[in-house]
């Protein structure tokens, strides 16, 4: 029996320190290679990103490379979709490298499960010192919370899963992506299929592994990002964000709280209220710091313990900084066309 004819669609911008590896690892997959088209979709680009992916291309002639002005990934996604072939669209990202059976195990997790959308496992990793410590604070529930697909856990049917592979007709049937969203794209789509009946299957032996931000400055900026998009996905699309993505929220707004209620009443209840907070805090950060530098070796444990605070209020920061940007987003429709 033929395999069916896929579509796999990647949104990049600027990822030549990554695109290579990625590409290298779509064209080993144990797919039929004449069964795929490749499509990236670059969002104006101003590295040597679309310059590699052309000379690949030269190797590789199913490789496509779209242009995407609005430069963002729910543009990039619906231009890729709007242009695909496939019976089946795998959502990949450029910051990733992907197992030889990733394809084929999305494709046969879609055909012999009760699914709209399977997905796998997102392994984090890191280059460098700075960015090998960041990875491990990533790959912990303190770092990440319940984010199932960055924990090795059992498969089943999840809320979420990163990424994605969808049979086409999910998208007519529910719309596109929503183009509002520069980040949370992925939930909002998932919050939709949940909405309409359908199911998210998430395949412990689907696996991909992503690098993550190797500065503490851009982990820091990443996570001031996802907590500003975070407030404006649940002002545009209630329901479609979890209570997970705003505990970082509720940290910093507690810990600001607590400050100023003993400043103006005394230290005797609210101070000590707040003491016993960052107690409770740092004793996680130092176990989970510990934990992780047996890991990757103790030479990280005197980054480690900086990493977690600095991305947890960096992220409630940016919760804060979203609610003062939500204004001119009122009266907004979903781009789903």
């Amino acid at each position: 029996m033929q395999a069916p004819f896929i579509s796999l669609v990647l949104p990049v911008r600027n990822e030549e320190k990554y695109i290579r590896a990625c590409a290298e690892s779509l064209f080993l997959q144990d797919y039929p290679e004449e069964r795929m088209e490749v499509l990236f979709v670059d969002g104006c680009s101003t590295d040597g990103t679309v310059g590699i992916l052309r000379e690949i291309q030269r190797v590789h002639p199913l490789l496509r490379v779209l242009n995407n002005p609005n430069r963002t990934v729910p543009y990039a996604m619906n231009i890729g979709i709007r242009e695909s072939r496939g019976e089946f669209i795998v959502r990949m990202d450029a910051h990733a490298e992907y197992a030889p059976d990733y394809v084929s195990r999305c494709i046969r997790a879609l055909q012999t499960v009760e699914c709209d959308n399977a997905g796998g496992v997102c392994v984090t990793r890191g280059r460098g010192y700075m960015g090998r410590a960041i990875a491990g604070a990533l790959s912990t529930p303190f770092g990440v919370g319940n984010s199932m697909f960055r924990l090795d856990v059992r498969s089943g049917y999840v809320d979420t899963v990163p990424f994605g592979a969808f049979r086409r007709e999910l998208f007519d049937r529910i719309g596109l992506y929503d183009e509002r969203l520069t980040r949370n794209q992925d939930n909002e789509l998932n919050y939709r299929i949940r909405k309409n009946g359908g199911k998210i299957y998430l395949d412990r032996e689907i696996r991909c592994t992503y690098y993550c931000r190797d500065t503490l400055r851009g982990i820091m900026k990443m996570g001031f990002q996802n907590g500003m998009w975070n407030v404006i996905t649940m002002f545009l699309c209630p329901g479609s964000m979890g209570l997970r993505h705003f505990v970082p929220l509720l940290f910093v707004l507690s810990t600001i709280g607590l400050a100023l209620l003993s400043l103006a009443f005394g230290p005797q209840v609210f101070g000590v209220l707040l003491l016993l907070e960052w107690f409770a805090y740092l004793s996680l950060d130092a176990f989970y710091s510990y934990t992780v530098a047996q890991s990757l070796g103790l030479r990280y444990l005197p980054v480690l313990p900086v990493i977690f605070p600095a991305f947890h209020i960096a992220y409630g920061l940016g919760s804060l900084r979203g609610f003062f940007a939500l204004r001119r987003f009122a009266g907004g429709k979903r781009g789903k066309a």
